[in-house]
């Protein structure tokens, strides 16, 4: 397990909460925040690598199933779902995202919370599932995969993904120097990187069963890649493209930017 820093911002709060709140706050609005466009919402949602994984799963469960979206930004799984039939929460922290979802579509259910506590009772979801956000949190997964756990119904599904430590990154982080001294601008933790077994260790310590950990996200790998190297905007056109031609013939191992695991409530 690896351990990302990310340059300190004294306008975000002293507390990690408040910091994760200011930090993703602000993601969301430079991505213009939530859209109320359903039919736009629906085509992003398929086009998600991850879709193509967790379609069979959710398709096998039972319509009015009930889903928990653990960090669920600016929404589109949550909304996406509930229009599926099976009714979603949506649980953020950024109170203006959550806010801006609330008066988009009020017939779904969007709550400000943490997803260390949810507030909901045990037993209560079906299927849990939160991109990119257990890894949040510097005192590491315990607490957030023992909630997830206790708000599951026995035998119901966990899907979580979180940044992977590919070989790239760990190449990287064996031959770059330390940036030690006064020059060294103040840092606050961000984020854990996981390697595939260390992700499913930790999801059977807390009582899961894992089915399988998939290793996701080449073309974003690349453009990262292209980022740090070349100095390439990860979002530029000629980046995506290059990524798109390059895909298919990288190996996951090397480049894959996160890993997904799929894993159930032990029953007994």
């Amino acid at each position: 397990m690896r351990r990302d820093e990310r340059t300190l911002d004294p306008n975000e709060g002293e507390s990690e909460i408040e910091a994760i709140e200011a930090q993703w706050t602000r993601k969301w609005d430079e991505l213009g925040g939530p859209k109320g466009d359903i039919a736009a919402i629906e085509k992003r949602i398929r086009w998600r690598e991850e879709f193509g994984i967790i379609d069979p799963i959710v398709s096998a469960l039972p319509q009015g199933a009930r889903f928990l979206d653990g960090g669920c930004g600016m929404g589109e799984w949550t909304v996406y779902f509930t229009r599926r039939g099976f009714p979603t929460a949506g649980l953020d922290v950024s109170r203006k995202t959550i806010g801006v979802l609330q008066s988009l579509f009020p017939d779904t259910e969007f709550k400000v919370g943490d997803i260390r506590a949810t507030g909901y009772p045990d037993n209560t979801f079906d299927l849990y599932f939160s991109w990119g956000t257990f890894e949040h949190f510097e005192e590491g997964f315990g607490p957030v995969v023992q909630e997830a756990f206790r708000v599951l119904k026995p035998g119901g599904v966990l899907l979580t993904s979180m940044p992977f430590d590919n070989l790239r990154i760990a190449w990287n982080a064996i031959r770059a120097p330390y940036r030690i001294g006064p020059k060294a601008p103040p840092t606050r933790f961000y984020q854990w990187r996981m390697t595939r077994a260390e992700l499913a260790r930790v999801l059977a310590k807390e009582g899961f069963e894992v089915e399988d950990v998939h290793i996701i996200g080449k073309r974003q790998g690349l453009q990262r890649l292209m980022q740090h190297a070349l100095g390439m905007s990860p979002t530029a056109t000629v980046t995506r493209g290059i990524a798109f031609l390059l895909a298919p013939f990288v190996p996951k191992i090397w480049i894959g930017h996160m890993v997904l695991a799929v894993a159930r409530k032990r029953t007994g």
